[in-house]
């Protein structure tokens, strides 16, 4: 049983590895010409994506393919390169192209998630009895596709994360010149006001005190994307002690949301080799 269907995971290898710079299979500096062979990137590739996926450890996951000392090894060389993050950013930018970011309107949010191992980005959580926790300030679109986030440890409060996570609209290219920003209440504050100011952006904020549904703003839309990170369990319980590797498979889970909701929207209006027989 794959660990994600085969209609999502071969478009994602193939843009992956054409990511990848050309490595022989065996190295020809060495000096008998008889060493073991390079393990295959695509087994590399297939071993991430079911640790993002199940959450479990590098050992647990090795087997007499490929050794968990591989995994981690070619997983930074793949960091090194920004593969990771070149990977989000074309598929954002064909969702852009194809069927369009709703850049008028975002969201922004923070989500609390363990972080048991500790490490860079981690804190003591205030709602998990003070243990080490993680907080991502996402943002989206208007639909929810993940544009950024930024990680930082779970005793943050949202509303100073909030400028990082708004620089990170520079990466986008050309925006609108109307945005409105959808925040809840724990923004509420003349700080982000003044923020939202400066950066020309309009503010729909949740008022402190008063209880409102989600669904009565566009907030519900982040809530959403934060579902569906979690539901990768390699970042609903990170154990990354490193901010670059917790930020690469970040950028591999937005990738593989991104595409996802392309494919599903794309169905009923484009036809392409390999198309899904049903909706996804």
């Amino acid at each position: 049983m794959p660990v994600l269907p085969g209609w999502l995971t071969d478009p994602l290898w193939d843009r992956f590895a054409a990511l990848l710079p050309e490595r022989p299979a065996v190295d020809p500096a060495h000096p008998l010409g008889c060493h073991r062979p390079r393990i295959g990137d695509r087994i590399v590739f297939d071993k991430l994506l079911q640790l993002l996926r199940f959450g479990c450890s590098y050992q647990a996951i090795s087997d007499t393919t490929c050794s968990a000392t591989t995994i981690r090894n070619r997983r930074d060389e793949w960091i090194r390169l920004g593969v990771f993050a070149r990977l989000k950013q074309i598929a954002l930018e064909s969702y852009d192209r194809i069927v369009g970011l709703e850049l008028d309107r975002i969201a922004v949010d923070g989500s609390i998630t363990k972080a048991p191992g500790g490490g860079e980005v981690a804190g003591r959580s205030p709602v998990d009895r003070g243990k080490q926790g993680l907080k991502r300030s996402g943002m989206t679109d208007g639909y929810g596709i993940p544009l950024g986030r930024v990680l930082a440890g779970a005793n943050r409060h949202d509303s100073p994360l909030l400028a990082p996570t708004l620089d990170l609209l520079e990466h986008l290219g050309p925006l609108p010149d109307d945005i409105t920003v959808h925040l809840d209440a724990g923004y509420d504050s003349d700080k982000t006001r003044t923020e939202l100011a400066a950066r020309n952006l309009h503010g729909r904020i949740a008022h402190k005190g008063e209880k409102a549904p989600i669904q009565a703003s566009e907030r519900w839309h982040v809530e959403r994307t934060h579902a569906w990170q979690n539901a990768f369990h390699r970042l609903a319980r990170c154990y990354e002690r490193r901010a670059n590797v917790a930020n690469a498979f970040f950028d591999l889970a937005d990738t593989i949301i991104t595409v996802r909701s392309l494919i599903r929207r794309a169905w009923t209006s484009h036809r392409w080799d390999h198309r899904p027989e049903r909706r996804p």
